[in-house]
């Protein structure tokens, strides 16, 4: 969500004459787009801010927009004095009028609708990955997460705009879409008809166009996973054959402290579904170890519930308390040096299942989409269909989307060569 968010702020410059640049010491006007999930993220915007406002232009604009910016509010410019804009996730369409008043301080934290999908330009050319917003905030409320006070109560953009924008990638150079939102799949629309779309609807939808070659979704609700939705699996190639689908805890008491109300049993029988639809397909998830109150017991249920499923890809944290949330005020908080210990071994199980997925690719021939070239120039990067970095040797003209067979593989990517 970031990365588009990104996108589309540089665009809206752009039209304004702006120019990008790396370097902060020539910025006219400096953004930090954030993200607020942990902690250390939110505490890693303020230690940039700091860096900012000693190398920038003495007139030059800076600000921060996002998660951050609506988790701070007004306190931010308390922190940094120097600050000229905080505006919210749902308010960063607003940055022109700081641009036509820099004098001044805009801060809007509000919770607003879909206004900024609207309000700003499209990008006149659209990279091969092109993310395309379908709805945003949750519904859920999980009790460790900041979400629904960063991003608000759900809300699904139209069924015709979200393809107004997958159309307009597909004709400007996009060959993936990748669909977003914080609860993604559970996406609805109702039009004045009284018609209702669904994730399933989009995919369908977006399969027919000719120039998109694959779709995906992140990031996926268990109790949201419907039966058209898996269905989509089976009878939709162009949708990836990997999906990822947050578990966040292994144990049952921890996910009813969590307030994620589904059960295990749930959570495997969708995974069974799936693979029944698609053989082929792969699960990554999210986990959180070390959630309050979470006792030995509890974390080798973890430990059991990724070795039952064999993740191919995950991410995993230790529980970071935020504000605005149930959790942060629960009296049975994990000591840190528990947490990291956790941690370790619950990471050095995925890295080796990980490992293992990515060594049993070799001499298989996957579709891989061309990512671009490595740092070095000597090596492209391409995407397999399970996200996998894969390395070749450069060629002019390469492919954006071709066969390689899988030659050597660790932990953290594949090599490979083409096939013609």
């Amino acid at each position: 969500m970031n990365v588009y968010d990104g996108w589309r702020i540089a665009r809206m410059l752009e039209h304004r004459g702006l120019t990008q640049t790396d370097n902060v010491a020539d910025a006219d006007i400096i953004i930090l787009n954030t993200c607020a999930v942990r902690a250390k993220a939110t505490d890693k915007v303020f230690s940039a801010l700091g860096r900012i406002r000693r190398a920038k232009k003495p007139n030059a604009l800076f600000g921060i927009v996002g998660c951050v910016a609506r988790e701070a509010g007004a306190n931010a410019f308390r922190r940094i004095p120097e600050l000229n804009f905080v505006l919210g996730p749902q308010s960063y369409h607003k940055l022109p009028e700081i641009l036509d008043d820099p004098d001044s301080r805009l801060l809007d934290i509000n919770l607003g609708g879909l206004e900024k999908f609207d309000s700003l330009p499209q990008l006149e050319k659209s990279p091969r990955i092109a993310y395309i917003p379908i709805q945003e905030g949750c519904n859920h409320c999980c009790t460790y997460c900041i979400v629904p006070y960063t991003r608000g109560r759900e809300i699904s953009r139209s069924f015709e705009s979200v393809m107004h924008d997958t159309i307009h990638a597909a004709q400007t150079g996009a060959i993936e879409i990748c669909f977003l939102g914080q609860n993604v799949n559970g996406y609805k629309h109702t039009d004045e008809n009284g018609k209702l779309y669904r994730l399933s609807d989009l995919i369908r939808e977006t399969a027919k166009i000719p120039e998109i070659m694959r779709i995906r979704f992140t990031s996926s609700y268990p109790t949201e996973m419907t039966d058209d939705l898996i269905s989509m699996f089976a009878t939709e190639p162009k949708l990836l054959p990997f999906l990822n689908m947050p578990i966040q805890s292994g144990s049952q008491n921890v996910l009813s402290r969590m307030n994620r109300p589904y059960t295990l049993e749930l959570y495997c029988d969708i995974i069974n579904k799936l693979k029944q639809a698609r053989p082929d397909i792969q699960i990554s998830s999210d986990f959180i170890v070390g959630f309050p109150g979470e006792s030995d017991s509890d974390f080798d249920d973890t430990m059991k519930i990724a070795q039952k499923i064999k993740y191919i890809n995950s991410y995993s944290f230790k529980y970071s308390p935020r504000p605005h949330t149930g959790a942060a005020l629960m009296s049975d908080q994990i000591p840190e040096n528990i947490k990291a210990e956790r941690l370790a071994k619950l990471d050095a199980y995925l890295n080796e299942v990980q490992r293992e997925f990515n060594i049993s690719c070799i001499d298989k021939t996957l579709s891989c989409l061309l990512e671009g070239p490595d740092k070095t120039g000597k090596h492209l990067i391409y995407r397999t269909p399970y996200m996998q970095p894969c390395i070749v040797e450069y060629r002019e003209n390469a492919p954006e989307l071709t066969d390689i067979i899988i030659t050597d593989a660790n932990k953290a990517c594949l090599r490979g060569k083409f096939k013609i």
